[in-house]
């Protein structure tokens, strides 16, 4: 019987991050393809005879081929437990990219080799560089026709700020990329298959075996052997400032074709830590403690339509925690037993027994759970940081269509944003009868129509109005009667009851902020 100690070392976690269509959801499926845990990878866009990636499980998802909700899957590999958290590339669903990055202790960032960095790929890696998680690059896209390796390595570092240091070089690109270099082993690795559905073959040789010269030609055995000496004189390997953040290590393949994923996959096991210790108000919580704590950093309603179901996502911070054990919630203070505690592959889940730090779970929650609460063992009574919620940019009055399906729609609403996808807001002095829904992109919009026709039954219509920017109300026993100079400004509350204004533009908040002395404003606020 392992320790607790030896289950928690073996444990990985980590988000995938990327542009969109850099490749990220293909990668996710061959890590799950060499882990074992499906036997044929499928695709993002799925043909009529193909399968589509197992993240990619809303319906939504698989019409438009992109991912609009992060997903945990995990499996084993080489005596590692390894949960994967696969985030949306989209810009219009970075929200729920943030609050997942709080549950993962590294990043993989997925870059296009055609493409170079890209924007999502910039904010997505300044939340990384925030919390000073180990971020490992994998270049993309090598069987397509990509720009030069030492130019891609360059913009990386000029662009995120961030040293690189390649563990591997790419043989070619486009039809002539046949595998990578691999520096610590100072072998070549040859690949092949007729497919990406499957492993791929590898062959092994010495960079300087003349056998090389007969596989990929003279020149280009010695423009390989030339790229390999400039790498020499760059800087050395340092396993330190990886995992302090500063040095990301880069790998170049394609996740289309398999080629480089293995090696990847190992190299970067090999370099991540075990989960690390997190933030709570009383000092940072020891991963290894026998107690067991967690926060929850999404919900997701719906996930099984026919059971109107809603699962809160835990990760695990310390010690393990066991099916039907008595346990506290913090902000709610009372204890409770989770008794359907599921491991996940997307949709797919079973119940387990146990689990340890480093783990993501889904628990069943019947409406008691919010973005950012935290559970311990009873007796133990602390919080974790909480996780931003950033200042949506786009607003839409919601008006229903059928007035009789009134229940419906507010639980509808209601439930889709305690996944915080969108924010609901009322009219200060009105109840549900006019709500205004903030998004941070406007393709959510789309998602929660599609959501609330598709799943509650109701038909909706949404109306932009005229504003683009959001305070909260620092001091929520502000009376929003008594402020001056609010004539084009619109007063709302959130969920919680706390007051927040809407604006037109900057201007406007300068103006409110300039006659109302005392008034603060915040951009956001902590769950």
């Amino acid at each position: 019987m392992a320790t607790l100690k030896e289950e928690i070392s073996r444990r990985r976690t980590f988000a995938i991050i990327s542009h969109p269509d850099a490749g990220k959801t293909t990668l996710t499926e061959k890590f799950l393809l060499y882990g074992g845990a499906i036997a044929q990878a499928g695709a993002v866009k799925g043909k009529k005879n193909s399968r589509a990636a197992v993240s990619d499980w809303m319906e939504i998802e698989k019409q438009r081929g992109i991912s609009v909700t992060s997903s945990v899957m995990q499996f084993q590999y080489e005596g590692f437990c390894i949960n994967i958290l696969d985030t949306p590339g989209h810009q219009d669903f970075s929200e729920d990219t943030y609050r997942t990055l709080m549950a993962a202790d590294s990043a993989v960032m997925v870059i296009d080799g055609a493409k170079g960095v890209e924007p999502q790929t910039r904010k997505l890696f300044k939340v990384c560089a925030m919390r000073h998680i180990p971020i490992f690059t994998f270049i993309n896209k090598m069987d397509r026709e990509a720009r030069d390796p030492f130019e891609l390595l360059d913009e990386l570092e000029n662009e995120l700020g961030i040293e690189t240091y390649a563990c591997n070089w790419p043989m070619g690109s486009g039809r002539e990329f046949q595998g990578v270099y691999d520096r610590r082993s100072s072998q070549l690795i040859f690949f092949s298959g007729v497919s990406g559905k499957n492993r791929a073959d590898k062959m092994e040789i010495d960079l300087y075996d003349p056998q090389v010269a007969d596989l990929i030609g003279e020149r280009r055995h010695q423009q390989l052997i030339d790229d390999v000496e400039l790498l020499g004189a760059g800087r050395e390997f340092d396993l330190e400032e990886v995992r302090a953040g500063r040095l990301s290590p880069v790998f170049f393949g394609s996740a289309l074709t398999n080629f480089g994923v293995e090696p990847f996959l190992e190299e970067f096991l090999r370099m991540t830590p075990s989960p690390l210790p997190r933030e709570a108000d009383c000092g940072v919580i020891d991963t290894f403690s026998p107690d067991f704590s967690a926060f929850v950093f999404k919900i997701q309603a719906n996930m099984n339509k026919a059971h109107r179901d809603r699962l809160a996502f835990m990760r695990i911070c310390s010690g393990k925690f066991e099916r039907d054990a008595e346990y506290y919630h913090v902000q709610g203070g009372k204890k409770m037993r989770l008794s359907q505690p599921q491991q996940l592959m997307a949709q797919d889940r079973k119940i387990v027994e146990e689990a340890y730090a480093g783990d993501v779970i889904g628990v069943f929650d019947p409406g008691l759970f919010s973005i950012g609460d935290t559970l311990t063992f009873p007796g133990k009574k602390f919080q974790y940081e909480g996780i931003p919620t950033f200042a949506p940019e786009h607003f839409c009055r919601v008006v229903q269509m059928n007035t009789m399906k009134r229940k419906q729609f507010v639980q509808g609403v209601t439930q889709i944003a305690q996944e915080g996808a969108i924010q609901i807001f009322q009219e200060f002095t009105a109840g549900l009868s006019e709500i205004i829904v903030g998004v941070v992109g406007v393709l959510q919009f789309d998602v929660l129509k599609y959501r609330l026709e598709n799943e509650y039954g109701c038909e909706i219509r949404l109306e932009p109005i005229p504003y683009n920017y959001i305070r909260w109300v620092k001091d929520p026993s502000t009376d929003l009667t008594k402020l001056k100079r609010v004539s084009d400004v619109k007063k709302v509350k959130d969920m919680k009851g706390n007051p927040l204004l809407l604006f037109a533009n900057e201007w406007v908040i300068n103006q409110v902020l300039e006659h109302n002395e005392g008034l603060e404003l915040l951009e956001f606020r902590k769950n």
